[in-house]
């Protein structure tokens, strides 16, 4: 059995008491949101999940769902810094990560200055990131990745936690850049943004008409958001949880035995060990959340297809037929044994 970075002097009570706060936490987080977004319980807890990971998270979805409105009150509710870049086809990399300018100093002479880009924040809405160009796409790959940005040569750390939230429109695609698989393989989750049922639609109508404000409590500070990912570490993942993890990856490969017919018929390339990596941190947090201080099988199917179906590529046939990613998802689960 795996106990990853648990300290020996840890003793099971220690252990528990930290689940508890983080339970206990991650419940307040969850209410507070829910209590402005209305409907979208799934995409509150996969936004907090990802938060939590230190992973970021890309929104799909029409617009006027709430998307915005989400990212906004996650900074008031952890009382982090905000900022919102609304990409467009002439944006350019240095719009984002900032630029090296001509200025003078006290005595008048000439010197390069930095100046920062709204990339330097701690939580970042990229609305709207496929319609810039690939080079400026690819501006957020070394701040999503890594946490810096490389600027004239020289190394500028951004202050953790950082969180990208991106968000695309699936339906308006004309003058767009699909994402590159490198950049999407940054991603943690993938997050479906579904419309509304009628009573959801309704509520929403209200309050806006209504126009009353909700006031959000800090809940969480940026550095007690890396204490609690700390707890994390140590949750305890079992061998045949994590090879089921692995096993869950290698079947969306078609050339692999464990591919169901579905993967073997449509898709290209599976997922990357970037997925299993995933997957294991999402199970952490929700068996945190459970109150668990271990992973259960359930854990690690429950964000399969958030971890996965943006990293699934269709081969030619998928793509003429239509072929729904999450559905491909659906069948490598359904006929993965949790038995090795």
């Amino acid at each position: 059995m795996t106990t990853d970075s648990s300290s020996p002097e840890m003793t099971d009570t220690d252990l528990q008491a930290e689940t508890d706060v983080f339970r206990r936490d991650y419940s307040r987080l969850r209410d507070e949101i829910g209590s402005v977004i209305v409907g979208q319980d799934r995409v509150v807890e996969s936004v907090l999940t990802a938060m939590f990971c230190g992973g970021n998270v890309l929104l799909e979805g029409v617009p006027g769902l709430g998307k915005t409105e989400l990212v906004k009150s996650l900074s008031r509710v952890l009382d982090l810094e905000f900022r919102r870049i609304q990409f467009t086809p002439d944006l350019m990399p240095a719009d984002i990560i900032g630029t090296s300018i001509m200025n003078t100093d006290e005595s008048g002479r000439y010197r390069f200055e930095f100046r920062k880009g709204p990339v330097f924040t701690q939580l970042l809405l990229a609305d709207e990131i496929n319609r810039a160009s690939p080079k400026t796409q690819s501006a957020l790959l070394e701040t999503m990745q890594e946490g810096t940005v490389t600027v004239g040569g020289e190394l500028h750390v951004l202050d953790q936690p950082f969180f990208v939230l991106a968000t695309q429109n699936p339906i308006e695609q004309e003058g767009t850049y699909p994402l590159p698989e490198a950049q999407l393989d940054r991603f943690m989750f993938k997050v479906v943004v579904g419309f509304l049922d009628r009573d959801e639609l309704n509520e929403v109508v209200n309050r806006t008409i209504l126009r009353q404000p909700i006031d959000l409590p800090v809940v969480l500070d940026g550095s007690r958001i890396l204490d609690l990912r700390e707890t994390l570490d140590k949750v305890v993942v079992a061998d045949p949880l994590r090879d089921y993890a692995v096993r869950m990856v290698l079947s969306t490969h078609p050339d692999n035995e464990l591919a169901p017919e579905g993967v073997r018929q449509f898709v290209r390339w599976g997922a990357s060990p970037r997925a299993a990596q995933a997957l294991i941190r999402a199970a952490r947090v929700r068996a945190l959340g459970d109150g668990r201080a271990h992973v259960a099988f359930e854990d690690i199917k429950y964000f399969a297809a958030e971890v996965l179906q943006h990293r699934v590529l269709l081969n030619y046939d998928g793509q003429a037929e239509n072929v729904d990613v999450a559905d491909l998802v659906s069948d490598c689960l359904s006929t993965l044994s949790v038995d090795a």
